[in-house]
């Protein structure tokens, strides 16, 4: 039971940070790259399609499991402690009037442009 503790209490924890990222990139304090990096990672964590859909075999839930927490914790890695500090708090309360998580429009674009590009590269080695 501890495992399973222990992958819930990270997944909400990712959740958590996503929403506190949002926050963040409309921080004004936030630097460029810190904002333009989790604005890429809360697109694509508030996104309600995914770039790899879930019932692909494997691959479907690889990008939920590491991608995703990759960019996030790079996103929070590169947050100034003040920012990220104040952030939490805005997550958290966020979290705690609402019963979902925000949506972000641009993340169904940011995954409708991946797959344009990769479709586009596919037709391209094809033909």
């Amino acid at each position: 039971m501890p495992l399973w503790n222990a992958i819930y209490l990270w997944a909400r924890r990712v959740k958590q940070d996503s929403v506190m990222l949002w926050f963040a990139s409309r921080h004004p304090q936030t630097p460029w790259l810190a904002k333009a990096i989790a604005a890429v990672a809360v697109a694509y964590a508030l996104s309600p399609i995914d770039l790899i859909p879930d019932f692909i075999p494997v691959l479907g839930y690889l990008d939920d499991a590491l991608l995703l927490p990759a960019m996030v914790w790079l996103a929070v890695k590169c947050l100034p402690e003040a920012v990220k500090d104040e952030c939490q708090r805005q997550a958290q309360a966020w979290l705690e009037t609402h019963d979902a998580k925000p949506v972000n429009a641009w993340g169904i674009v940011w995954v409708v442009f991946m797959w344009g590009i990769f479709c586009w590269l596919l037709w391209r080695w094809l033909s």
